[in-house]
């Protein structure tokens, strides 16, 4: 497998107003995103469209509503040829046992058009570059739940598609082996330049391996950035004393601060940093208390995750 060339800035995918329904069922209601490229997390609570996203992004589910463009083209009218593109491991363990793995891969990659020469020669090469290479011939039946998750890398990985859909694969993983796929998915990102959408439920994962994230809530995108965004504003100040800090809470509420108290921590919302900065350190000296600590604390993925689930 050969690394992409020079780094593409535009989208990889574009949604607006994109709306799915299964009957009354109404899973996306107006999903606007836009997927740079690089490492995306698709994040949300099981049962917020994730997987519904997906199968719209690969042309096997028609939309109720709106437009979506994936590598610039719609996969809802170009189908067969965008899905040639991409490379897709689905969430499900339901892989023909008695098949080995490079005959499955070497089947997936014919699937997408490869010749069966070349089809069996990247089949082979992208067992090896997923951990499998000596495990190759072995049925699928006989492998452990990591190793056929890495079947499933290998079978989406093998046409060198221009993106990478990954529904939730680190799913059944133990600790060890979850943090193997992690590497793993990383370094298929940045080694292989490859596009990559990741489905999660879990910020762990997205926090650990992408470079952008979108958040899935009641049927639509609440929140979508690159996690360096995500993390860059202050969500509130931190005030430790050395006593019960409820003289200084209610100085701040009287001049219209927001403030909660846990022990002897005091942490207040505002608008400005510097202000509050400044605000709080006067009074703590007006009422002559101790400082043990005072700083702000910056927003967190699981902050973002919280304030856009609701």
């Amino acid at each position: 497998m050969n690394p992409a060339g020079s780094p593409v800035t535009a989208p990889v995918i574009v949604a607006r107003e994109v709306q799915k329904s299964y009957g009354a069922n109404h899973v996306l209601k107006g999903l606007n995103c836009d997927i740079m490229p690089g490492i995306t997390g698709l994040l949300g609570a099981n049962g917020t469209g994730k997987s519904t996203f997906i199968g719209l992004i690969l042309g096997l589910r028609p939309r109720n509503g709106g437009t979506l463009k994936v590598l610039g083209v719609d996969p809802q009218q170009s189908g067969p040829e965008l899905r040639s593109l991409l490379g897709y491991a689905p969430e499900h363990h339901d892989l023909p046992g008695d098949v080995q793995a490079a005959d499955l891969v070497r089947h997936i990659a014919q699937l997408h058009g490869l010749p069966r020469r070349a089809a069996t020669e990247r089949a082979s090469d992208a067992l090896w570059q997923v951990g499998l290479g000596e495990e190759r011939f072995r049925p699928i039946g006989t492998m452990s739940t990591g190793q056929r998750q890495r079947v499933k890398i290998a079978q989406a990985l093998a046409h060198d598609p221009h993106l990478l859909l990954l529904d939730e694969p680190t799913d059944g993983l133990d600790p060890v082996h979850r943090d193997d796929m992690l590497t793993l998915i990383k370094r298929v990102g940045s080694e292989f330049n490859i596009n990559i959408l990741l489905s999660s439920h879990l910020l762990e994962e997205v926090e650990r391996v992408c470079d952008s994230v979108v958040i899935l809530a009641n049927g639509v995108a609440t929140h979508s950035s690159t996690l360096q965004e995500s993390r860059s504003s202050t969500a509130a100040i931190t005030v430790e004393l050395d006593s019960n800090p409820q003289r200084l809470a209610e100085a701040l509420v009287a001049r219209g601060a927001q403030t909660a108290i846990d022990g002897h921590i005091l942490t207040v919302a505002h608008s400005s940093t510097d202000s509050t900065l400044n605000l709080i350190r006067d009074l703590v000296a007006d009422l002559d208390l101790g400082l043990r600590r005072l700083e702000p604390r910056r927003t967190t993925l699981e902050d973002v995750f919280i304030e856009a689930s609701q």
